[in-house]
């Protein structure tokens, strides 16, 4: 595998987090979503923050040794499944030696003993306050019916798999109900780029959404 050169610049790396941020926060705000939050990852076992939601592998990784360091970071980034098989994360990776160096500093200025560098954003924002889309509260502060979700999923399930399995589409299998709110509103104010889920979302009303959201959060 080619190798994250140099030390790397936080600036720059924090626009290549923009790939992450859908499913990772870092910062003073920082909340663990679909994926962990990455305050102090450097030095952090693999599968290890409290709170979080794991694949049985990637616990098991960090039950076998696996931490992540700079050098098991950069490895992880080019090609999470190469280093953890089964991995929830279905991002294939970034083969831009100097974007994973980038964004390795960017998570670096967020770890133990560093203050993040002048200039330097902080991406991760609070759930509804993302790229271009606000939600009103009323729309979050739907609760869902789970069971409604679940007669409505069957046209979700023709594409994303109730087991969690990602193979080249994204498990959305115990999504976070207001992440899950927040990515189908994106697609239906076309906020979000993929014409079939403005499509979908767009024939669903606030209370679908909801409710498919509550279904898939059940699911393990």
């Amino acid at each position: 595998m080619a190798q994250a050169s140099g030390a790397g610049d936080p600036a720059l790396g924090a626009a290549v987090f923009k790939k992450c941020q859908s499913c990772h926060q870092v910062g003073d705000r920082a909340k663990n979503r679909v994926g962990p939050q990455l305050n102090d990852i450097i030095g952090r076992t693999a599968g290890g923050l409290a709170g979080a939601k794991y694949s049985k592998s990637m616990i098991q990784a960090g039950q076998d040794g696996l931490v992540w360091t700079e050098e098991t970071l950069d490895r992880f980034l080019e090609s999470p499944k190469s280093l953890v098989a089964k991995t929830r994360m279905s991002y294939r990776g970034i083969k831009d030696p100097d974007d994973r160096a980038n964004l390795i500093a960017y998570l670096r200025a967020f770890s133990k003993g560093s203050t993040p560098a002048q200039n330097v954003p902080e991406t991760g924002q609070e759930t509804g306050q993302g790229a271009g889309i606000q939600l009103d509260p009323a729309v979050l502060a739907i609760v869902g019916d789970a069971e409604y979700g679940e007669y409505l999923s069957s046209e979700c399930l023709t594409c994303h798999q109730s087991s969690g399995s990602n193979d080249g589409i994204p498990g959305i299998t115990a999504w976070p109900t207001e992440d899950f709110v927040i990515a189908m509103h994106a697609y239906k104010q076309k906020v979000r780029d993929h014409p079939v889920m403005q499509m979908m979302a767009g024939r669903l009303s606030d209370e679908e959404i909801a409710a498919l959201a509550s279904y898939f959060n059940g699911l393990e």
